[in-house]
């Protein structure tokens, strides 16, 4: 049986002394000096049309007090074999 792991693709949202907003993949800044409204929506947009074109699964996510919040997932669908009930 062969193991393959899943990969996630992470947008992250960084917020810069200034209090604008950037949007961020594997380390690369893709835009910045945004509200955070714009950002969020930004960055989900970007994330689905990524999953869309992919087939990837993808996330969105930024900073809280404790740990990172997840504001956006696009994931592929578990296919259930025939014959089997989910």
């Amino acid at each position: 049986m062969e193991h393959t792991e899943m990969l996630v693709v992470i947008y992250s949202l960084s917020q810069a002394a200034d209090g604008s907003w950037s949007i961020r993949r594997a380390g690369t800044t893709l835009f910045s000096q945004l509200r955070l409204g714009a950002a969020i929506q930004l960055a989900r947009d970007t994330a689905r049309d990524e999953h869309m074109r992919s087939g990837r699964n993808v996330s969105v996510e930024m900073p809280g007090p404790a740990s990172s919040i997840r504001l956006a997932q696009y994931a592929r669908q578990a296919t259930v074999p025939q014959g089997e009930v989910a």
